[in-house]
C-alpha cells in the first residue's frame, strides 16, 4: 500500500546544457513530469510511493518504467497504451529564466478517462497528488483527475493540489475555473506565486492566501528563493527559503511538493516538512534537469544542519 499515490504526465525531457564554444545547443536526455517528479522527490525522501499514469508503448515509456523501478516507485498500475506516444519537452535557458517547448498533443496519459482510474489503489493510500496539468491536458484526463479526488474524498484520503498553471494548456478562464475547483476539493494546495497572481488578478502573498483558505484548509504557498508561506485558517508562517547557486530550477516547485508530502506521511509538524521541502527544492536546482538532481533524505538533513 502506498502512502502517496501521483496522478499525471510523464513525459521525457530534453534539458538544454551550457552552449558549447561554436555556439551549439546540446540537450541532455532525461526525465520529467510533474506527477512523476514528485513520486520520485517523495520516495528519494523515504515515502512509499505509486504512479497513477498511462504511457506509450515507446522508448520513452519503458524508460520511464525502468526509473521508476530503480527509484522504488510501484509503477503496477501505470498503463500503456499501444495506440499513443509518451510526451517530450524541451527546456531552453536564458536571461529570463527557463522556457519549455512541449510535444504532448495526443500522448497516452492524455488519453486517460475516468474508467481507467484504479479506485481501490486510491482507497487504500494516504495522499493522492495532482495538478493543474492533469487537468488541464485534456477533457477526458480532467474528468479521470476529478474522479479521483472523488474517489479519494469519500474514502477519507487525503488530496492535494499543485497549481502548475500551463496557459499554452488552456484559456486562463478555464483553467482558473478547473483549477479552482479542485482546490476546493483538496485538503493542501500548493499555489506558486505566479500561477496564484495570474489565477486570482491578486499580488500579495496574504491576499492570494485569504483566497486559497476559503477554498482549502492547508495552503502552502511557494515564494520560489524566498521560501513559502504555510497558511492554515488558524494561523500562518513564513519559511524561509536557502541561498543556493541556482542553474536551472526546472522541477523544483514539484521536488517541494513530494517531499513536503513525504515528510508529512512520516508524521512531521507542516511547519517542519516545509522546512525540509525547502531544503529539498533548493538543492534540486543545483543540476539540470528536473529528476537528476531531486535530492535524497540524507543531503536535505545535511543542509538543514548547516
Amino acid at each position: 500500500m502506498a502512502d502517496i499515490l501521483c496522478l499525471g504526465e510523464p513525459m521525457l525531457e530534453y534539458n538544454q546544457q551550457p552552449t558549447t564554444p561554436d555556439g551549439r545547443s546540446l540537450y541532455l536526455e532525461g526525465h520529467g513530469g510533474d506527477a512523476s517528479n514528485a513520486a520520485i522527490a517523495a520516495a528519494r525522501s523515504g515515502a512509499k510511493v505509486g504512479m497513477l499514469a498511462h504511457l506509450g508503448d515507446d522508448r520513452p515509456g519503458q524508460s520511464f518504467r525502468d526509473l521508476w523501478a530503480a527509484e522504488g516507485v510501484d509503477a503496477g498500475r501505470v498503463r500503456t497504451d499501444p495506440d499513443a506516444p509518451t510526451g517530450i519537452y524541451f527546456v531552453s535557458h536564458g536571461p529570463q529564466g527557463h522556457d519549455f517547448t512541449f510535444y504532448r498533443r495526443g500522448s497516452a496519459a492524455s488519453r486517460m478517462a475516468p474508467r481507467d482510474v484504479p479506485e481501490p489503489a486510491i482507497r487504500q493510500a494516504r495522499f493522492l497528488h495532482l495538478s493543474g496539468i492533469s487537468l488541464g491536458i485534456s477533457d477526458s484526463a480532467c474528468d479521470a483527475a476529478f474522479h479521483a479526488i472523488a474517489v479519494a474524498r469519500q474514502a477519507g484520503v487525503n488530496v492535494s493540489l499543485d497549481t502548475n498553471l500551463r496557459l499554452r494548456l488552456w484559456p486562463l478562464a478555464r483553467a482558473a475555473a478547473c483549477i479552482h475547483a479542485a482546490v476546493a476539493m483538496a485538503d493542501i494546495a500548493f499555489p506558486s506565486f505566479d500561477d496564484a497572481k495570474a489565477l486570482t488578478g491578486l499580488d500579495q502573498p496574504q491576499a492570494i492566501a485569504d483566497f486559497y483558505l476559503r477554498l482549502c484548509p492547508l495552503v502552502l504557498l511557494k515564494l520560489g528563493a524566498e521560501g513559502v508561506l504555510v497558511a492554515t485558517r488558524d494561523g500562518r508562517q513564513h519559511i524561509p527559503g536557502f541561498v543556493v547557486q541556482a542553474v536551472d530550477a526546472t522541477g523544483a516547485g514539484d521536488t517541494f511538493a513530494g517531499s513536503l508530502l513525504a515528510r508529512l506521511a512520516a508524521g512531521d509538524a507542516v511547519t517542519d516538512a516545509a522546512r525540509y521541502a525547502n531544503a529539498a527544492a533548493a538543492l534540486s536546482t543545483l543540476g539540470y534537469g528536473a529528476v537528476a538532481p531531486i535530492p535524497r533524505e540524507a543531503a536535505v538533513r545535511d543542509l538543514l544542519s548547516r
